[in-house]
């Protein structure tokens, strides 16, 4: 019987996926903090000289190749997942609109944003699979909804928005099955992408994500929520 929770968070060397890290660890989860740079590994120490159980594995969800090393890491040393945190995210672009965009940095946010959550909770899908009760959360944003989204950032707001209907269709395709994924816009938050005058603090926008990653058996699947509140898509 599987007793110890794994949980994965992208994106973790700073900001939301710290904190979530941070905040799952302190629930008594082994949580694999994951970022494309080595900054996580000094991360991951610092959590663990306050007894915390954290490990670093670098992962580039942009890289197929790093997202098959991450997967093979899971089932290498653990066996299985319970929860994945897709928290990574890139170029949020208030300097462009539609018509200047440069579609290098668009593309680039789609891969980051979208398709990087896309592979690998499919790469992971068979670690969640043998948890009791997996458990995947796409971080999103009120930016990617079609009812709040404001003018300007046109890659980071059209890449959470193709997120948001990642976490539709990935819902349907596990409705069979013990997975609940959901997407969670976790505030303007006081991040280095948020800004210093963000009016929500890192851990209350952690802990609206913590609260899908903790959804009970029966919970809702294919929603975007924040604060356990759904949002408007």
């Amino acid at each position: 019987m599987l007793t110890q929770q794994i949980a994965l968070v992208t994106g973790a060397n700073r900001g939301l996926g710290k904190e979530t890290a941070h905040q799952l660890a302190q629930k008594g989860f082994t949580v694999i903090l994951t970022s494309r740079s080595e900054a996580g590994k000094e991360v991951a120490e610092a959590f663990r000289n306050l007894r915390l159980d954290v490990v670093f594995h670098q992962l580039d969800v942009a890289d197929g190749q790093s997202i098959a090393e991450a997967a093979d890491f899971v089932a290498s040393e653990y066996g299985h997942l319970d929860v994945l945190i897709n928290n990574a995210g890139i170029h949020y672009d208030t300097f462009q609109n539609t018509l200047d965009a440069d579609m290098s940095i668009v593309e680039e946010a789609l891969r980051v944003n979208t398709l990087g959550p896309w592979r690998l909770s499919k790469a992971l899908l068979p670690m969640l699979r043998k948890s009791a009760g997996g458990r995947i959360v796409n971080v999103s944003s009120s930016s990617g909804s079609f009812k709040d989204s404001w003018p300007g950032t046109p890659a980071y707001s059209m890449s959470k928005a193709a997120l948001n209907m990642l976490t539709v269709k990935m819902a349907a395709d596990l409705k069979d099955t013990n997975i609940l994924i959901n997407s969670v816009g976790p505030g303007w938050t006081r991040t280095a992408m948020g800004g210093d005058k963000a009016p929500r603090s890192v851990e209350e926008g952690a802990a609206s994500i913590l609260w899908a990653a903790l959804l009970p058996e029966g919970g809702p699947s294919g929603g975007f929520f924040r604060d356990g509140e759904v949002v408007s898509w």
